[in-house]
């Protein structure tokens, strides 16, 4: 078994809303679609259950190919704290846990967006062949969750999302 190496990213976004409706877009499947790793023209499936120990699945349609992340809520501490599992399958069978947890400000919400990133090593990696692959699975998934969150702030404060990535 090959060794696993942690990272962690950390992101803060700010919301004109309440943080009852940021919470709220995280778990609720018509929200979801439209932002969550998927977008309405694209999304195949988007389901979940938002209780502790239930799952999540999203598929996205891209290029020909289907894209499938599942995971698993592990709290849900309405509005304030949301952590779960996001899986895919296809690329890992590690799972990585996401953190997200809100706090109220005059404008309306702050959210902080914490996820442990797990990378298997490869057979011969050096210290800095791992360094480097952490670096690089932290910065595209980073870049992925900003057009997400761009997308999601839009979705928030206007009701539509015009990026399509």
């Amino acid at each position: 078994m090959n060794n696993i190496s942690t990272t962690t990213l950390t992101m803060k976004r700010e919301f004109a809303v309440t943080r009852e409706r940021v919470f709220d877009a995280w778990l609720n499947p018509d929200m979801m679609r439209k932002w969550f790793f998927t977008l309405e023209g694209t999304n195949k499936v988007t389901r979940n259950n938002p209780q502790v120990c239930g799952t999540w699945e999203i598929v996205d349609h891209r290029e020909g190919k289907d894209y499938r992340a599942i995971g698993e809520y592990l709290e849900i501490d309405p509005p304030k704290k949301l952590v779960f599992t996001f899986k895919m399958p296809q690329f890992s069978e590690l799972a990585d846990t996401i953190t997200v947890e809100l706090t109220e400000t005059e404008q309306g919400c702050a959210m902080t967006f914490t996820q442990l990133i797990h990378v298997v090593e490869e057979e011969n990696w050096t210290e800095s062949d791992i360094k480097k692959a952490l670096v690089e699975w932290h910065d595209s998934t980073e870049h992925g969750w900003y057009y997400m969150f761009m997308g999601l702030k839009e979705l928030l404060e206007t009701g539509e999302i015009s990026y399509k990535g």
